[in-house]
């Protein structure tokens, strides 16, 4: 044993440092501070190649993406039917869109996921993609539920002071399309802008962030705020194009989202993977634009 411990003591005389078990790896962007999570500064051609992606994605998994946009118009259907017999929560009740489309898109995120990973999605692990993140999601949901149900308030306040009582679906359309309302009409879309875009800067990358890098929903709020506030060119285009491609696709009876939902639900993935730099990465360039260069064409997988 004196051999042996000789020479212990003359390493550490020497300064060596002991050999010690290699901690394990953390996972990427945990209990990083919000103000220190890296964003990757982004052209105003990116959200055009996360909508390619996003399609890309979809036609490579479609049986999970058409279940997921099927979700998607049924929750259309609702609105719709909402809006026939109580129009004035049909504006707060949008909001349910804004609540559970992040919600819902979870199973899309995955799928991207695997598929980056070079994995093949499974529809019951997209199904349970919340299961290990359930408090953190739990957290932000409660957050979005607040704005929305602050949005509905407002919604019905409005209506109060505009209206002697609620007008039904004939009378709301009427209220909507009459110059005389025309303060009711700002106010109305005042209102709605205000809580839409709230709503939009706090969740545009939060749950695929708190999704892949088993952050804390504050944390993942407030890096999904300064995105927003950091680069609001990019992010502004990126809104238009959601609403935008949202509008159309409820013409036909919401049939389009069937599609464009998912569509959208795997885009904002990659909007995320585009705007959130991983803490390894050490190169310039966006790991999206490497992913889309490696990609070969879309094969259709279930």
């Amino acid at each position: 044993m004196e051999p042996l411990q000789q020479s212990l003591v003359a390493a550490h005389a020497d300064g060596a440092p002991s050999a010690a078990p290699a901690a394990p790896a953390a996972s990427a962007g945990a209990d990083t501070p919000a103000a220190h999570v890296a964003l990757q500064p982004l052209g105003l051609g990116a959200p055009l190649r996360w909508l390619r992606l996003g399609l890309r994605d979809f036609l490579r998994a479609p049986a999970i993406g058409i279940f997921y946009g099927l979700c998607f118009m049924v929750m259309g259907w609702a609105l719709l039917k909402v809006y026939e017999n109580a129009p004035a929560y049909t504006l707060a009740l949008s909001a349910g869109f804004l609540l559970m489309g992040p919600f819902l898109c979870l199973g899309l995120y995955r799928v991207s996921q695997r598929l980056e990973n070079g994995q093949k999605p499974d529809f019951g692990d997209s199904l349970l993609a919340w299961d290990t993140r359930t408090g953190q999601l739990g957290i932000f949901g409660f957050v979005l539920l607040v704005l929305e149900m602050l949005w509905g308030r407002a919604t019905l306040v409005i209506f109060a002071v505009s209206f002697d009582g609620m007008p039904d679906f004939k009378g709301s359309l009427l209220a909507l399309l009459n110059p005389e309302n025309l303060s009711f009409i700002v106010a109305w879309v005042a209102v709605g802008a205000v809580f839409a875009t709230l709503i939009y800067a706090v969740s545009v990358v939060s749950i695929p962030m708190i999704l892949h890098r088993q952050t804390d929903a504050v944390t993942a709020g407030l890096t999904s705020m300064r995105l927003v506030l950091t680069q609001p060119a990019v992010m502004l285009l990126w809104a238009a194009l959601i609403a935008g491609l949202v509008l159309v696709a409820l013409l036909p009876w919401f049939a389009g989202l069937v599609v464009v939902g998912p569509v959208l639900g795997h885009a904002s993935w990659h909007a995320y993977r585009d705007a959130v730099r991983d803490a390894d990465d050490g190169v310039e360039g966006t790991a999206e634009a490497a992913l889309e260069e490696r990609a070969g064409p879309a094969s259709p997988q279930c």
